[in-house]
């Protein structure tokens, strides 16, 4: 997994929360239909981030503990929490793979498009303990604005090529994807083992596309320095005259693998 310095997201939280696409609504919904859990039970939200996924589960459980390695991020969930009336979360700030939480203590863990940040086979190895038996993982994940093909991605890849010298970087599907997930799972004794995808249509505008990319470790502002208000002006003048409307069309993909701790008197595999 490639090393990311503690600051790689500094900066960033405002544009993480604001310009990162939802998960989609159907997705949630059969996650917390999977989980059963009805407003009760206990939810850990590793390397949350401004809580895209905490906020969205959130009030279907009684209690919610989220944690990050970017206080900034720690501080915008935080505030969004309150801004949403949602009491029930305990936000950390601290590494995913140090977090100190008892045994059989969670009904649900979950990670959300950083899994690849993290160190795999001990953030399962521990989520396996810190599960109650029967009790769930799962890994959301989204396609980057980045990996599209539509033509106007190429645009957007070409600018940001030119701003910060190299092409964007891209965590192969063998590192991250469902498959490779599984894989991790079902190696470390989960059941039930499967994963599931949805889509969404979006239509992102110029400043969405700008926003979304200050929320990356590799085009944040902090990344770009000084030339941050010009790549904005250069990639806008690009996607303008791509198309004067201003409206980028795609269908976003999304997914999460799941899978379940086996009971002490279950087979696992």
């Amino acid at each position: 997994m490639p090393a990311f310095p503690a600051d790689a997201f500094s900066g960033t939280a405002e544009y993480y929360l604001r310009y990162r696409p939802a998960y989609p609504g159907a997705l949630i919904e059969d996650l917390i239909a999977r989980t059963r859990m009805e407003g009760r039970g206990r939810l850990l939200d590793l390397a949350c981030g401004p809580g895209r996924v905490t906020l969205r589960l959130a009030p279907s459980f009684a209690e919610v503990v989220a944690v990050d390695l970017e206080p900034q991020m720690i501080a915008v969930g935080e505030t969004e929490a309150k801004r949403l009336g949602q009491t029930n979360i305990a936000w950390s700030v601290g590494r995913a793979e140090d977090v100190a939480a008892p045994r059989e203590s969670f009904d649900l863990i979950t990670i959300g498009d950083a899994f690849h940040r993290l160190d795999q086979t001990i953030v399962i190895e521990r989520a396996c303990a810190w599960l109650k038996p029967h009790a769930a993982i799962a890994i959301l994940g989204s396609h980057d604005l980045l990996s599209g093909s539509e033509e106007w991605h190429a645009v957007v890849k070409a600018v940001v090529e030119r701003w910060t010298q190299r092409p964007p970087v891209y965590i192969p599907a063998t590192q991250t994807g469902p498959e490779y997930c599984e894989r991790l799972l079902a190696q470390a004794g989960f059941v039930d083992v499967s994963s599931f995808a949805f889509t969404a249509p979006h239509v992102w505008t110029s400043p969405d596309i700008i926003g979304h990319l200050y929320s990356t470790s590799f085009c944040s502002k902090a990344a770009l320095g000084a030339n941050a208000t010009r790549f904005a002006a250069d990639l806008e003048d690009a996607l303008l005259r791509y198309d004067a409307r201003g409206a980028f069309p795609e269908s976003l993909r999304f997914g999460y693998t799941f899978g379940r701790k086996a009971s002490p008197r279950s087979p696992r595999g």
